[in-house]
């Protein structure tokens, strides 16, 4: 069976700076895979390229697809409609919109509102501070709650896969346990996932496989069990952690 999700030697180009050189990695449906190297390596340029959310002058060779189609610079509301969902580094939550409002932005691609409103109400249920805030605007939350109303915005849309950008970044260390119990769940519920996670170490116990990029390819790849116990990747990502 292909793989759900596929980047193929591909190139991009910001200017005359290649920051992809080469890309390539694979998801399976159902599985959950991170991506780890450090500030500007490529991690974030890879999301966004599979995301449709950089200009396609800079693509140069190589392929994107996914279900076995190519996807390879089409237009991120597209790219979204086919059931690709991005939480941002950095939330880009609406901010004067409230949380519910969010919530039903998340799902404007979907038919069913009895479908939509069950849903929002799972997100309550797992996610009760949010409930207690749907009222809210979004930019009255803490950075906490606003990365969880982002992660539940791209979850009721009902994606095939999820990407994560930095998840943790910013956040209270009692948050991060919070926001990465809710991954696990998405996680165990069998939605694909691909992690870009600042904290190594919390990437690779949370996803199956790893794949480490360096200066915008892909250096080492496996299991994540072996990555852990990696020496090499013990000094340059894990240490401290």
């Amino acid at each position: 069976m292909a793989p759900l999700l596929e980047v193929i030697d591909f190139h991009y180009f910001y200017g005359g700076i290649h920051v992809l050189k080469g890309m390539s990695l694979y998801i399976d449906e159902a599985e959950t895979v991170t991506l780890i190297g450090s500030n500007g390596a490529g991690k974030t340029t890879t999301l966004a390229a599979i995301s449709g959310l950089i200009p396609r002058k800079g693509m140069r060779s190589g392929d994107i697809l996914f279900g076995g189609k190519s996807i390879k610079g089409l237009p991120g509301n597209k790219i979204a409609a086919l059931g690709i969902s991005y939480v941002f580094e950095g939330r880009h939550i609406f901010q004067k919109l409230t949380v519910e409002e969010n919530l039903l932005a998340g799902a404007y691609l979907r038919k069913s509102r009895n479908d939509i409103q069950a849903d929002i109400k799972d997100i309550y249920d797992k996610f009760p501070r949010l409930g207690e805030r749907k009222s809210q605007l979004g930019g009255t939350l803490s950075g906490g709650e606003q990365q969880m109303l982002a992660i539940a915005r791209a979850l009721v849309a009902k994606p095939k896969i999820i990407l994560f950008d930095e998840p943790s970044l910013g956040l209270a260390p009692l948050l991060v346990k919070e926001v990465f119990r809710f991954i696990r769940e998405i996680r165990d519920s069998g939605t694909t996932i691909l992690l870009v996670e600042q904290n190594s170490k919390l990437g690779l116990t949370t996803a199956n496989r790893g794949y480490v990029i360096k200066n915008g390819a892909i250096t080492l790849t496996d299991r994540c069990e072996n990555l852990l116990n990696n020496e090499e990747i013990k000094q340059a990502y894990l240490a401290g952690k």
